[in-house]
């Protein structure tokens, strides 16, 4: 659950454990330049929501993204970039950015997740990115990544990557101490989930299908309560999966993933990187080792976030920002009157 001043907190009233050293902890005054940054991207994206143009909405938040962060007083470098798979426009991989007066930080972007979502003005886009010191994040291609995912309170292992659906639905749901037919999985809607989607109804869980979205499918599973959403299965974008991880490392949870290297070329592309191992199971000490920031600004109304409105000289918007170090959680609702920071014309 939140505080009512935004702290997550477990089950047992604490935040979660964090054991990182002291020199990888970042300074927290970069937490609040993180919320500027996606909600200039988010801004930026959501003046062509509805616009039927996924790219052009793509390439405004890239761009706003890239101008924020080359402004951040950091040593920055991507480690998790977007562009690759579809062409898009992208801060691609091993891109410098910042001032270079700071710390040396890894960053993961996915400036406009649900891409198609905002282009069809539906809900559930949102602009979102981490940071962490450097050396620390995941260093992967642009590929695909097999995810499973669960909130905090659970054993360790409870559920795992490579068990069938329908065990992993029964071992999860006798760790909350409920039926099957109570726990609700969320699963993006593709052909290839087919099989999987299958299993999970044949243990008797529910099945929530998703459109696009998935960094946020993940974040739903450690508010059940308030979401309704117990796991999350399936393959999506690897950024988006080093993206949750951060994510759930501040808030709490688990989460294994393994990329999909199903070719040569991606298996090289790999190897160049460091992945010695193309089967490997990650899990989320894998991928975010040291102290994190994440956040996200909502760009439509979402389950996650309300998304940007255009009112009379004044533009609103709503972010969650966390910190893995303390497990706080905070939600910004600003209104912006200095309309020229967006660099709207």
């Amino acid at each position: 659950m939140w505080t009512s001043e935004g702290e997550h907190m477990s089950k047992e009233g604490r935040t979660p454990s964090i054991s990182i050293q002291p020199d990888m902890a970042l300074e927290r005054v970069l937490t609040l330049e993180l919320v500027r940054v996606t909600e200039r991207a988010a801004v930026s994206a959501a003046r062509l929501t509805g616009r039927g143009n996924e790219k052009a909405a793509d390439q405004a938040a890239v761009d706003a993204m890239r101008r924020e962060l080359n402004k951040l007083p950091i040593d920055g470098t991507i480690v998790i970039g977007e562009g690759e798979r579809d062409e898009a426009p992208m801060l691609f991989i091993g891109e410098s950015l910042g001032t270079k007066h700071g710390p040396k930080v890894d960053i993961a972007v996915d400036p406009l997740e649900g891409t198609t979502l905002c282009a069809k003005d539906m809900p559930g886009a949102i602009a979102t990115m981490a940071m962490a010191e450097g050396g620390t994040l995941l260093n992967a291609p642009d590929v695909y990544m097999e995810k499973i995912a669960i909130g905090p309170g659970y054993p360790k292992g409870v559920v795992d990557l490579d068990a069938a659906p329908d065990e992993n639905i029964r071992k999860l749901a006798a760790a909350k101490g409920v039926s099957p037919g109570e726990i609700t999985a969320l699963i993006l809607d593709r052909p290839r989930h087919a099989d999987l989607i299958a299993g999970v109804r044949k243990a008797g869980a529910a099945v929530r299908l998703i459109t696009d979205g998935d960094v946020a499918g993940v974040i739903h599973t450690a508010d059940p309560a308030n979401t309704g959403v117990d796991i999350y299965m399936g393959i999506g974008g690897a950024p988006e999966g080093v993206l949750a991880a951060a994510a759930l490392r501040c808030i709490g949870g688990q989460m294994q993933c393994r990329l999909v290297l199903d070719t040569d070329e991606k298996r090289t592309r790999a190897a160049k990187m460091g992945i010695s191992d193309p089967r490997k199971k990650y899990e989320i000490a894998d991928m975010v080792k040291g102290d994190c920031l994440f956040a996200a600004t909502g760009v439509t109304d979402g389950a996650l976030l309300a998304g940007v409105k255009f009112r009379k000289d004044v533009i609103e918007t709503e972010t969650v920002v966390m910190r893995s170090i303390t497990g706080t959680v905070r939600r910004i609702r600003a209104e912006h009157r200095q309309l020229s920071k967006f660099h709207l014309d």
